[in-house]
């Protein structure tokens, strides 16, 4: 459990956080939101203990681990994929090492009836059995299962970490942390780097999870799958919500109706306060009474509204006129180094004024079928042909390489803007998170982030007919992607978009193009059309695959001769028995400890979860310690619990 506690944060003279609290426990399942800038990711530093906050601090209870998922900045080098993630493996790792140099010792060992021999037989048997505790013989195939489910491929096992570009060096940092298991997961955009496939697994993963997980992320789908508490950062302050995104957006709208009926109310009284101060101010007979009064507003809580965001109604320039085909794509090969395909003979008829999604896992071709599409890369076998007049705009996050560094903000604009978009730059931008004094800032300036942004406004201001975008919402906080996804909604142009944002383009597309094994396939509808439709045909593999396992109970079964009784087998059989059933008690006692040990940290939640709790009233130390002592409790029986199952499964195996 993390309880922080009066947290205050200033960057110069912008306040982060005002005396904040809260409290992450158990299983929580955290969604940290508010406006770019508000703190979010600096919170998730604070709690992860990589920054210290100005006042206040951060109580961690004993035996809390915590793992950290920073949106970008790792890399890996000196291991294969395998060791890295491996190394990860924290008590295991050293476990097998210690069993590793007992092995040497108990092989250069002369006598084996030495006490010291015996010393190592024993020392090892009990290593092997925190080894088995801990799922040890399983670490190969949990490896192995995080890598595929992150998208990475079993040839690429062996591969040197330092070969792996920036996107899959944070997949092999999330790999870690999920293999580490620890009591938190701190994950900063855990999606940005992932594919539709890859964060279906880890949304999957999450669901799963043991320990509690607080993350920031702009892909609304993905917390509303697995979140049930949202926490908001504004104005210094948090506010907490008891459901996912989708409830804290309804949720929000309900307490905002509220706050504002109360700063009506507020405001109605002080000016009845204020009017009698200054009508009595000066008569004597009313001193004490104007006295009191001014008391009283001076310890009154003001009811603050937070300051309203403009609603940017942005629309794209008219889509100039195209034929009815965007365009027509034949026999496409495109293979690198002249070696390797990746892609094969495609056939594309694109027609105009359709949006599209194209999804697939990393490396399967999407952004080099974009870039071909674009005209950015024309080395490729086939035929590809552009309608008539149609003209191409093409974003990717590196288009904002090709900013002009020594230009403003609103100067890069200006540049592609005309017309009615001219008088509403400052708008647009305000949209893309460019607010404010922001505009005259030069593009050498900006982050990696804010030129992406840059990147993308301009280019959409800019007359065209046909959009190609790969990765648009990258950088984007939760208002923005709703004013691109309106303005793409609207916009009668054709569109292709290489996104795994599930909301974002269950908003706009209308058909989805798989990538897959060099070839493209068309399917009608939008994500979660293609997601079902998905899902449908892993079921019915599943289902084809037991049924061809299944045996033919029609043919006759070989004839086997009498079975030849083992007196000996017999008598084994019955010690084995004997030892089942203590072992067998055993296990049913502990199962009712763990029951009622579950449901005394229950009761303990529920109470330290009151407004009430720590404002006195309650023992918060002595229930915080119970509490504490309560989830060690739980952990050793656990323990025990696993050591008994797998003695019984070793017992009853050797009855078969």
């Amino acid at each position: 459990m993390i309880s922080l506690n009066n947290i205050s944060m200033r960057y110069g003279a912008k306040v982060l956080f005002d005396e904040v609290s809260l409290r992450v426990a158990g299983k929580d399942r955290v969604s940290l939101v508010g406006s770019n800038g508000a703190g979010k990711s600096t919170m998730l530093k604070v709690i992860a203990g990589l920054i210290k906050s100005d006042e206040g601090e951060v109580a961690i209870s004993k035996h809390t681990t915590i793992g950290y998922l920073p949106q970008e900045g790792i890399q890996y080098t000196g291991k294969t994929l395998y060791e890295e993630i491996y190394s990860s493996a924290g008590d295991i790792n050293k476990i097998q090492e210690e069993m590793r140099q007992i092995e040497t010792e108990m092989g250069e060992c002369e006598d084996t009836s030495t006490d010291e021999f015996m010393d190592l037989v024993n020392e090892y048997g009990e290593l092997q059995e925190r080894f088995q505790l801990l799922d040890g013989f399983k670490l190969k195939s949990k490896i192995e299962k995080i890598l595929i489910g992150l998208g990475f491929f079993e040839k690429d096992f062996d591969r040197m970490t330092g070969e792996f570009s920036g996107g899959w060096q944070m997949r092999i940092a999330l790999g870690k942390l999920l293999l580490s298991n620890p009591s938190i997961l701190l994950l900063d955009e855990p999606t940005n780097h992932l594919d539709i496939e890859s964060l279906i697994w880890v949304e999957n993963y999450l669901k799963n999870y043991q320990g509690a997980i607080v993350m920031v992320s702009h892909d609304r789908s993905f917390l509303d799958n697995i979140t049930d508490k949202t926490i908001e950062i504004s104005m210094g302050n948090v506010t907490e919500y008891s459901g996912n995104y989708s409830f804290y957006q309804k949720e929000k709208v309900v307490r905002k109706e509220l706050l504002e009926n109360q700063f009506d109310n507020q405001q109605n009284y002080l000016k009845q306060q204020e009017r009698f101060i200054e009508r009595f101010r000066y008569k004597a007979s009313k001193s004490r009474a104007v006295q009191s009064r001014i008391k009283l507003l001076d310890k009154m809580d003001l009811v603050e509204l937070e300051d309203e965001e403009s609603t940017v109604n942005f629309k794209f320039p008219p889509a100039t006129h195209s034929g009815k085909v965007a365009m027509d794509i034949t026999g496409l090969t495109k293979s690198y180094d002249g070696k390797v395909n990746v892609l094969e003979d495609i056939d594309l008829l694109i027609s105009r004024g359709e949006k599209i999604v194209l999804f697939g896992v990393n490396g399967a071709g999407k952004s080099t079928l974009t870039r071909i599409i674009a005209g950015i890369d024309t080395n490729f076998d086939g035929e590809l042909k552009p309608g008539h007049l149609v003209g191409i705009k093409f974003y990717a996050q590196n288009q904002a390489e090709e900013l002009n560094p020594d230009l403003t903000v609103l100067q890069t604009m200006e540049q592609s803007a005309s017309g009615e978009i001219m008088k509403n730059l400052r708008t647009i931008l305000g949209s893309f998170l460019f607010r404010g004094d922001d505009v005259f800032k030069k593009v050498s300036v900006l982050s990696g982030g804010e030129k992406s942004r840059l990147a993308l406004a301009k280019m959409l201001i800019e007359p065209s007919n046909f959009l190609v975008l790969d990765e648009p919402t990258n950088h984007l906080d939760m208002k923005s992607k709703e004013v691109l996804m309106n303005a793409l909604q609207k916009y009668n142009g054709t569109v292709l978009i290489v996104s795994h944002d599930r909301e974002f383009i269950d908003g706009i597309v209308d058909k989805v193009i798989e990538v897959k094994n060099k070839k493209l396939r068309t399917y009608i509808g939008n994500a979660t059309d293609y997601i079902k439709v998905k899902e449908e045909e892993a079921k019915s593999q599943n289902q084809k695959v037991r049924k061809n396992d299944k045996p033919d109970l029609k043919q006759k079964a070989p004839e086997r001769p009498a079975p030849v009784i083992d007196h000996n087998i017999k008598t084994k059989r019955k010690e084995l028995s004997k030892q089942i059933s203590p072992v067998k008690s055993r296990i049913s006692e502990l199962e009712k400890q763990i029951i009622e040990i579950e449901k005394k940290i229950k009761d303990k939640e529920v109470l330290m979860a009151k407004d009430e709790f720590y404002k006195g009233g309650y023992n918060v130390l002595d229930i915080t310690n119970e509490y504490n002592n309560l989830k060690e409790k739980l952990k050793n029986v656990y323990l025990l619990w696993e050591a008994e199952t797998e003695k019984l499964n070793n017992l009853e195996n050797q009855l078969t």
